[in-house]
């Protein structure tokens, strides 16, 4: 068997590969890898970054974002989200974006993976799961770059701040907001008490 038969059993199809695994399996990794992107075998989808196509009845398969952000990362602490979020909290946001926003701890700017752009924002602490409150103060972290009116939104957001669950959310805001976030809030909340 050759090395680049080896190197070929050894890839799952769906899996995203960096050019450093692939690299154990074959002593002449770009030569071989190189082959395998001419002949379709590989995808590459940035450099030193390989996707081996899953094939459907509807035909290839794009990979599986969380798989293309952890193995571009080399780290699965990240949340991968979307301006498109907001508009399931009903506060008057409702412009689609083409655009995906992994918040993490090592990569800031926007990089274009297997024909899909990724805006990566490193921050400190974001949680693992997008939950409605922080979705609510991440969308007043990000207003200003919205394309909606910004006083009917955070009207809105006022509006639906009084209707959820204050301790949550009031941990949120001190979690994951920024300064001006932080005020904005603090408005908010005292208004409900007043």
């Amino acid at each position: 068997m050759t090395q680049l038969n080896h190197l070929k059993q050894m890839l799952t199809r769906g899996q995203v590969y960096r050019r450093n695994e692939l690299a154990g399996w074959s002593k002449a990794v770009d030569r071989h890898l190189e082959e395998l992107v001419e002949e379709g075998t590989l995808q590459k989808l940035s450099q030193g970054l390989y996707y081996y196509p899953k094939e459907t009845v509807f035909g290839i398969t794009p990979p599986d974002e969380n798989v293309l952000v952890r193995s571009f990362l080399k780290d699965d602490r990240f949340l991968l989200t979307s301006p498109n979020a907001y508009n399931s909290l009903g506060v008057g946001t409702t412009q689609l974006y083409n655009q995906r926003v992994v918040y993490n701890h090592k990569r800031h700017g926007e990089f274009e993976l297997g024909n899909q752009k990724f805006q990566f924002k490193m921050k400190p602490h974001f949680p693992k799961k997008a939950t409605e409150e922080f979705l609510l103060v991440d969308l007043v972290n990000n207003l200003d770059v919205l394309a909606e009116d910004q006083t009917e939104v955070l009207e809105n957001v006022s509006e639906k701040a009084k209707a959820m669950n204050r301790k949550k959310l009031e941990q949120n805001v001190t979690r994951y907001g920024k300064e001006k976030t932080k005020k904005i809030f603090k408005k908010f909340l005292q208004l409900e008490t007043a």
